[in-house]
């Protein structure tokens, strides 16, 4: 069993940077895959970035490629977000999720653990 802890969501103006961690509990941290969801009001939850257990590799949806960056830390159990020239249609629920398999994937059902969120809104 894991549990995840998302924090680090805020209001930001356009153009700015926010950086979310996900903390996760358990001693078989190192060995998920980690991945970041978001969700606009009336809009499905939809795949943001993913990294695989080792963080040898890293995925990305198209809109947020080049922008926003997934990294991890096996260490500190935390995954983070680098969130960078935010755009206003970036506002969402952003959530954490914790693939037991290590290699993560861009559908939500890939996943086996999920944060409860933590809210980003992005001004224009």
């Amino acid at each position: 069993q894991v549990q995840l802890v998302e924090s680090g969501g805020r209001l930001v103006q356009a153009g700015g940077s926010l950086r979310l961690s996900c903390a996760a509990s358990g001693r078989t941290f190192s060995s998920y895959a980690m991945g970041w969801f978001r969700q606009a009001p009336g809009k499905e939850r939809e795949f943001v970035a993913a990294i695989t257990w080792s963080g040898s590799s890293t995925y990305y949806a198209d809109s947020v490629k080049g922008r926003f960056t997934i990294s991890r830390d096996n260490a500190k159990n935390t995954v983070y977000l680098q969130m960078n020239s935010l755009k206003p249609e970036d506002t969402a629920v952003y959530y954490c999720a914790a693939d037991r398999h290590g290699m993560g994937g861009i559908a939500w059902y890939e996943y086996d653990y999920w944060g409860q969120g933590t809210q980003v809104t992005v001004s224009s």
